[in-house]
């Protein structure tokens, strides 16, 4: 469904940010995009969603395609029409107004009134603390009921691809683990194509089908989500930790220039 081809990008003109970047999702499946801060993550995701333009950035080589359609070059607002959502990072809710208008806006470019009632309905299934909550202001939510609103506002496009930008971030573990358990049910239940960005490893690998690590605005490493999940390099690097307790990077390692890049 997607296809992001040996991306450049830059702020300002100068600022160079992603060198060569490369990833698919498939469709119907959980992309997991990992790395430390400041690997180019949320760069990848403002390049593909055509954000990067609010941020004086550009995509200045490669190319980005949709459904078989180059859509780098396009705007934000053509590419939502062509159905990607992201919920950004930050829990970046309209505070002034309630749950449920947060919702409404998030259908803003549909016409199909009955089908987007339906579709909050289902949202509120998905996320019962919401349907609590309805008609209370926003700002005056929890973190967690927060970002569950962001997300819950990004799936009432009806979007055919989801970005999700770091949604257990500043999150209690539980209420994390909540949050990844109802984006596999999405996924599984509306066969709901996603590319999760996040720093929590362990929980993204844990819902997702492929997954890709990033550094230095390179993918350094990707494969099969299970099988990154237990690879030493990705244990003891990703994680950060050495078995002394030392902070390295991929660049350390002797045999990091031998190892491909796929995992098998």
């Amino acid at each position: 469904m997607l296809q992001v081809n040996r991306i450049d990008v830059a702020y300002m003109g100068v600022i160079q940010v992603l060198r060569g970047v490369s990833l698919q999702v498939q469709d119907g499946a959980i992309a997991a995009l990992l790395g430390a801060n400041g690997a180019g993550k949320t760069t990848t995701l403002r390049a593909i969603s055509g954000m990067l333009k609010t941020e004086e950035g550009a995509i200045t080589d490669g190319s980005v395609e949709f459904d078989g359609k180059r859509i780098d070059g396009h705007g934000p607002e053509e590419i939502a029409a062509l159905g990607i959502s992201q919920a950004m990072e930050g829990r970046r809710v309209l505070e002034h107004l309630s749950v449920e208008e947060n919702l409404f806006v998030g259908a803003y470019c549909r016409n199909d009134r009955a089908l987007v009632r339906q579709d909050l309905e289902l949202v509120y299934d998905w996320f019962p603390k919401l349907r609590e909550r309805r008609r209370q202001t926003s700002g005056f939510l929890s973190g967690g009921e927060q970002q569950m609103l962001v997300i819950a506002r990004a799936l009432m496009a009806r979007p055919k691809l989801m970005l999700l930008d770091e949604p257990s971030l500043g999150l209690a573990p539980l209420l994390a683990q909540e949050i990844f358990e109802i984006i596999q049910r999405i996924n599984i239940e509306r066969k709901m194509t996603i590319l999760l960005v996040e720093q929590n490893a362990r929980a993204a690998l844990g819902i997702a089908h492929h997954g890709y690590v990033m550094e230095n605005g390179r993918v350094v490493l990707e494969g099969p989500a299970d099988k990154l999940k237990d690879n030493a390099d990705v244990r003891e690097f990703y994680m950060g930790l050495s078995a002394a307790g030392g902070q390295k990077s991929y660049r350390d390692v002797k045999h990091y220039h031998r190892r491909k890049k796929w995992i098998a």
